[in-house]
C-alpha cells in the first residue's frame, strides 16, 4: 500500500515540477511586430541570373558553402547575407567591364537561407531539422513541416529560443495546439528562432 502511494505522490511531484517548469517562460506573442522583410541569400541556395539581351551571360548557379558563387564574367562574389537585388546591382558592376549598361535580375529559385535565419526544431519532433524562414511562417507550419510530436514529447512545456531578441525564451503550447486544435496556441515564427520540445517525464 505504502509503495503505491509513494509512486502516486512521485507521478504527483513531477507533475506539479514540470507544470511549474512549463511557466518559466512568458507566453509567445501571437503575431511578431510587422516589418519589411526581405529574403537572404544562403549557402545552398540557387540563382537565376537573367542578363537583360545578353543570354549567353544569363545562367542558373549554386551558392557554394563558403557562400561565394562564380559565373562567366563574375569571378568569386560572395552573394550569402545579401539580398536578390543586392547581388544584382554587384553583378551588373561586375559585367559593366565587359559590358556597355548591363541589366541583371537575381532570382532565387531553391531555398535554404542563412543559419541565423533558418528555423530549428529540436527535441521531440518526429522529425527534428532545420527549416528555411518564410514570411508570416507560424508555429503550425512548422509542426506540420516536422512532422508533428513523438509520443513522448512534453508539447505544452516547449519553448521558443528567439534569437532576434537576445535569446529570450517564450513558453508555447504545441499539445494544445497539435491534439487538441487549439488555434490560439498557433503563435508566428521569427527568423532564427529555435523551437525546443522537450521529453515528458511520465
Amino acid at each position: 500500500m505504502w509503495s503505491s502511494l509513494w509512486k502516486v505522490l512521485t507521478v504527483l511531484a513531477i507533475g506539479l515540477v514540470a507544470g511549474c517548469a512549463s511557466t518559466n517562460h512568458p507566453p509567445a506573442p501571437a503575431s511578431v511586430a510587422s516589418s519589411d522583410y526581405s529574403y537572404i541569400i544562403g549557402a545552398g541556395d540557387n540563382l537565376n541570373i537573367q542578363v537583360w539581351r545578353n543570354p549567353e551571360l544569363s545562367m542558373s548557379v549554386p551558392v557554394r558553402p563558403d557562400g561565394k558563387i562564380a559565373a562567366p564574367l563574375v569571378d568569386e562574389m560572395v552573394v550569402q547575407g545579401k539580398t536578390s537585388v543586392q547581388v544584382a546591382r554587384e553583378v551588373e558592376k561586375q559585367l559593366s567591364k565587359y559590358v556597355r549598361d548591363p541589366v541583371v535580375t537575381v532570382i532565387v529559385t531553391s531555398f535554404v537561407g542563412p543559419y541565423s535565419e533558418q528555423i530549428r526544431v529540436v527535441g521531440e519532433a518526429a522529425k527534428p531539422q532545420f527549416l528555411p524562414y518564410k514570411q508570416q511562417m507560424t508555429l503550425l507550419d512548422v509542426m506540420i513541416a516536422v512532422g508533428g510530436l513523438t509520443d513522448f514529447a512534453a508539447g505544452n512545456s516547449a519553448t521558443i529560443l528567439r534569437t532576434a531578441e537576445g535569446n529570450k525564451q517564450y513558453s508555447v503550447r504545441l499539445k494544445d495546439l497539435i491534439k487538441r486544435g487549439d488555434v490560439s496556441a498557433n503563435v508566428e515564427m521569427r527568423p532564427g528562432d529555435i523551437l525546443i520540445i522537450p521529453q515528458s517525464l511520465f
